[in-house]
């Protein structure tokens, strides 16, 4: 591992020395590659920096220890090397987390799809919960929510939800939503008071800009038809709704929330590279996960994830088997505490991995 953040240190001071030459200076490109790339360096350097120097300062105080000392400073000295061990230790920790592979997605915008699953009106509804949800959630972060396309059911609720969130790190946060949401609660039709149990899918995609994906405008077809539902008599008379189907994969995303034509074009391109690339992501992981599969379980998608027990006032997260309370707290959007739960099991069970 040391050699390891010897490389990394040196490499943060080969960029500071890269961009103290005029000629690098003037490159504006340049500058913001080297800037963009020491900053992804700069906290494990300072870390290792702060670790080296404590690393230092607990030899010295244990040096001390050899000398004539008196009672007392026997005791401060014992004192200040327990101190010093343990903070060792502490960075000794943010180290190895630093040095984890990284997602390359992580620091990407999404696209969130949430679709009712089994329950009828009320797994509708359930969805309309969920997004309201991220919704909260990313407005609370500041990031911006755009939403793509809807559909509703009858119930008042949400049949299939799509949209955007827009912000740094959405997907580091957002990708443990990945999967089927399960609730257990009394419907507001329910006049007996009994309890019914219902689903909505999630899925969580990382957005693709245009350089990740190469879509080939002969495989297209895209229709251009008058928008349905609300949103006015300017919506409905106008043909501004989108329909685009890729004849390679037979998918079709459909845009027609917006007003304007090119701007439903331009969030349906975004939709339909998002989930092309998703697709692909997910080619390259099946190759791994079969040669895992007679070893670990299938670990399919379709498995439940979590169920928000409503009686109970209990979410259970089933990856990492812990229950939060609070519920309608939680459904206003405070997830933190749930997502940094899921990310310290991850993180867990990577440096797990490290270490076998």
């Amino acid at each position: 591992m040391m050699t390891q953040l010897e490389k990394i240190e040196k490499r943060y001071q080969e960029i500071d020395r890269e961009l103290a030459k005029p000629d690098v200076a003037t490159n504006l490109g340049k500058v913001q590659a080297l800037a963009k790339e020491r900053a992804s360096l700069e906290g494990t350097v300072i870390t290792y920096r702060k670790f080296r120097s404590t690393q230092k300062s607990l030899d010295n105080t244990r040096a001390m220890l050899n000398e004539k000392l008196d009672d007392e400073m026997v005791l401060m000295a014992r004192q200040e090397i327990e101190t010093l061990e343990k903070q060792l230790k502490e960075l000794d920790e943010e180290l190895k987390l630093s040095l984890l592979p990284k997602d390359p997605n992580d620091e990407k915008d999404i696209i969130v799809e949430i679709r009712a699953g089994t329950g009828g009106d009320e797994a509708a509804l359930f969805a309309s919960d969920l997004y309201r949800m991220y919704a909260r959630y990313a407005q609370g972060r500041g990031w911006k929510v755009d939403v793509i396309s809807m559909s509703e059911s009858g119930g008042g609720g949400l049949k299939e939800i799509i949209f955007e969130i827009k912000g740094r790190g959405a997907f580091s946060r957002l990708k443990y939503e990945r999967g089927v949401h399960r609730v257990q609660r009394v419907p507001v039709t329910e006049s007996s008071g009994r309890i019914h149990t219902s689903t909505a899918t999630v899925a969580v995609l990382p957005k693709a800009e245009e350089v990740d994906i190469d879509i080939n405008m002969d495989d297209l077809r895209i229709d251009i038809f008058h928008s349905g539902g609300a949103g006015g008599q300017n919506v409905n008379k106008v043909s501004s709704a989108i329909r685009i189907t890729h004849f390679p994969t037979g998918m079709v995303v459909i845009c027609q929330d917006e007003r304007s034509q090119l701007q439903n074009k331009i969030k349906a391109f975004s939709v339909l590279r998002t989930r092309l690339m998703d697709m692909e992501r997910r080619k390259q992981e099946e190759a791994i996960i079969s040669d895992r599969r007679s070893q670990v379980g299938t670990g399919e998608r379709s498995e439940k994830i979590r169920t928000y027990n409503y009686p109970q006032d209990r979410i259970s997260d089933h990856r990492i088997e812990v229950a939060f309370h609070n519920l309608p707290k939680i459904m206003d959007g405070t997830l933190d505490e749930l997502i940094d739960a899921l990310a310290n099991s991850e993180q867990a069970r990577k440096l797990g991995g490290q270490a076998d």
